[in-house]
């Protein structure tokens, strides 16, 4: 089975990542790679890891006709606007990594696309948005825990994000002279991920009453997520670390480790690890993963799988560095 795809907004980081692992998907056809300020140049005059594994050229072109699948890889706001702008017929499925659908709305038949949570689902959607890169790692550490409805008071998150996360456009907070060897914190306590964090902690628990207090921090690396969480409960760790451990037995890529974690273990891969530890009545989650990978084009593969009756895995068995 070969799935034919077309990717929109195809210049950024997360477009580049997508196409190295579709080009060696054995499921994926790349049929056209679309960007408006690029038509007629190569992907690899912007894409340079990928020279040697392609010579496709950016198109301004949208031939819909030939495509199965799209993949929207705009910023904040424009697939929403694209949609309204052009008619892309039915049958054709959207995987959107834009945080435009993510939250349930009047209107919105986009599923939410955390397979851990919402597999079933994504197995018979057309149209699935991709979570964002934090509000994957922290939903990961904390849904066991809203599924044994630990979630009773008002969490604590701390989360680290590499450069990456703030795309490939130059800013004055993520150009090397400024990010090496320095630390900062941003959105504090009003992340635009918060909300669908606690869209599926809602979904899991079935209620919930809790904050989240979120201080994200800007790392002085180019990529990966590293997120502590602080829950307040008198649950034994011997009973929770059980309960993660059942949670995730069946997700082939979140995995409960019984050891301390570090974020080099999953960085280029689509793993998510998470740990826990118990301080009187304080738990302490940690998780990670890669944000350009679990955290936005892995996860969209991961959910292209599932949609298309694959094996969730296919294409994304990818290694991380030794060192």
């Amino acid at each position: 089975m070969k799935i034919r795809i077309g990717i929109l907004g195809g210049a950024g980081y997360t477009a580049g990542e997508l196409i190295r692992l579709l080009l060696n998907h054995p499921n994926a056809e790349l049929v056209f790679v679309n960007s408006e300020s690029n038509a007629g140049n190569l992907l690899t005059d912007v894409h340079e890891g990928l020279y040697g594994d392609t010579d496709m050229r950016f198109t301004s072109d949208l031939p819909f006709n030939q495509v199965d699948l799209l993949y929207f890889c705009f910023g904040h706001g424009k697939s929403e606007a694209f949609l309204h702008e052009h008619f892309i017929p039915s049958h054709i499925k959207i995987i959107d990594l834009a945080q435009d659908f993510r939250l349930e709305a009047h209107g919105n038949d986009y599923i939410y696309g955390l397979p851990e949570l919402n597999k079933a689902l994504i197995e018979k959607a057309n149209h699935v948005a991709n979570p964002g890169c934090f509000a994957t790692c922290i939903q990961l550490a904390l849904l066991p825990a809203a599924s044994m409805k630990l979630l009773d008071e008002d969490i604590a998150v701390n989360g680290i994000t590499g450069s990456t996360g703030a795309g490939q456009k130059p800013s004055a907070t993520t150009h090397f002279s400024w990010r090496n060897n320095n630390m900062s914190i941003y959105k504090a306590f009003h992340h635009q991920h918060v909300p669908e964090i606690k869209q599926s902690l809602k979904q899991a628990q079935g209620y919930l009453d809790a904050a989240i207090d979120f201080i994200p921090y800007r790392g002085d690396f180019p990529r990966g997520i590293f997120a502590t969480s602080v829950v307040k409960t008198s649950v034994s760790l011997d009973g929770i670390v059980k309960g993660y451990k059942t949670f995730y037995a069946d997700a082939p890529f979140t995995h409960y480790i019984d050891n301390a974690i570090d974020m080099k273990q999953v960085v280029n891969t689509n793993k998510c690890l998470v740990h826990c530890d118990k301080f009187g009545d304080k738990l302490l989650i940690t998780s990670t993963i890669d944000n350009l990978l679990k955290g936005a084009v892995g996860q969209a593969v991961q959910n292209m799988n599932i949609m298309f009756g694959l094996d969730e895995t296919a294409g994304l068995r990818l290694k991380a560095a030794a060192f």
